[in-house]
């Protein structure tokens, strides 16, 4: 039943990261801008927080890197992750925009529920916009 939520993120680029190892090793190496969504098993991850991170990475300008815990299967990697938010209580699903390693930009579940997928992805790529770098679109 998770395999099929984990791989909504990862088709879209998205490293796993499912020990609080691999978690510290992404966030401290990141140079750059770095999102990372801590993604649940939850109707509003499935029906909107997902779907608007798909969207929002449509956006010329994103993340330089993405990346994703799940709640409630890889507890401890999550667990962890969330030590990068400081200041936030655990939540999930939640997004969080890191730069260079700090958190700049953080969204929570109840920012999520009240919203859909295209207002989720505005209220990111407005994130983007201000935080990340435009990256040049190269042809295939």
């Amino acid at each position: 039943m998770i395999r099929p939520m984990r791989e909504e993120l990862t088709r879209l680029g998205f490293k796993e990261l499912k020990t609080p190892a691999q978690v510290d090793e992404t966030v401290q190496n990141a140079k750059g801008t770095l999102m990372v969504v801590v993604n649940s098993i939850c109707g509003c991850a499935a029906g909107k927080a997902r779907p608007g991170v798909a969207q929002a990475l449509q956006h010329n300008v994103r993340p330089d890197r993405v990346a994703t815990v799940f709640a409630g299967a890889d507890i401890e990697a999550t667990e962890r992750a969330r030590n990068y938010f400081t200041g936030y209580s655990p939540s999930s699903p939640s997004i969080a925009l890191l730069k260079d390693g700090k958190l700049v930009f953080m969204m929570e579940r109840h920012q999520i529920e009240g919203r859909g997928p295209l207002e989720i992805a505005q209220e990111l790529t407005r994130a983007f916009d201000q935080h990340c770098v435009q990256t040049e679109m190269v042809a295939g």
